[in-house]
């Protein structure tokens, strides 16, 4: 059976817009353990734009599920992983006037350097993923690496704008999580999956992990506004004598 990994990410997107203390997005992870995410995401950029190294140091201290880190295959990201010891890292594309990560890390042409940099990380014993897109190429790359995991870029399934377009993605999809398992990896899935289009996935044997961050923090905005207005104006209202 699948579980669910909780990308915090934006929470931290949040609490940068004001360099203020909250929102948490180690409360956040914690919660989110609580309420049934098997994993904890967090994806420390190059440029610091939302997680912060300090959150992954706490986090790594409270996570009691799983900690997984995104990140890019760079000397000072590889230094990092193995200070912090996550349980997987997944190596993604980064580039710095990206709003989120666009597309999958092209394996393709560049096997060897990615399987000398998951060397050191998978002999302090983490685990590996790399961030792809369902393309034939990619996978048959990732294989040859020595990372045991693969998370399949859903983004452009998510995206379709027609019923023929987005069938047309997941069959694509289907067919990449078949040849990664033939393969020999494990299959993870993620990037804009929500609440509606992660629905027909449920008929799909095979995949160890969904990645869902963007649509979980956007929810908990709109359906916890309920109590967080009401607490503050019963402190409000207990103002007036």
């Amino acid at each position: 059976m699948p579980h669910l990994a909780v990308n915090v990410d934006h929470v931290a997107t949040i609490r940068q817009a004001r360099l203020a203390a909250e929102p948490d997005p180690v409360t956040a992870a914690a919660l989110a353990e609580i309420s049934g995410a098997a994993a904890i995401i967090v994806h420390l950029r190059e440029d610091r734009r939302h997680i912060q190294d300090r959150d992954v140091e706490i986090l790594r201290r409270t996570v009691k599920t799983r900690l997984h880190l995104e990140m890019a295959a760079t000397q000072e990201m590889g230094g990092i992983a193995r200070c912090i010891a996550p349980e997987m890292v997944c190596l993604v594309p980064e580039k710095r006037r990206e709003l989120t990560t666009e597309g999958g890390l092209d394996v393709a042409g560049q096997e060897g350097a990615l399987a000398a940099f998951i060397v050191p990380l998978a002999a302090a014993g983490i685990e590996v993923s790399l961030f792809i897109d369902p393309d034939p190429a990619q996978i048959a790359a990732a294989a040859k690496t020595g990372a045991g995991y693969v998370e399949l870029h859903t983004g452009s399934y998510a995206e379709a704008k027609t019923p023929t377009a987005r069938q047309i993605e997941f069959d694509r999809l289907l067919a990449a999580l078949d040849q990664a398992r033939g393969l020999g990896l494990r299959v993870n899935m993620g990037h804009g999956l929500d609440y509606v289009n992660i629905l027909p996935f449920a008929r799909v044997p095979g995949v160890n992990e969904y990645s869902i961050g963007h649509a979980i923090v956007a929810r908990a905005v709109i359906t916890g506004f309920t109590e967080a207005v009401s607490r503050m104006a019963d402190i409000v209202s207990g103002f007036v004598s």
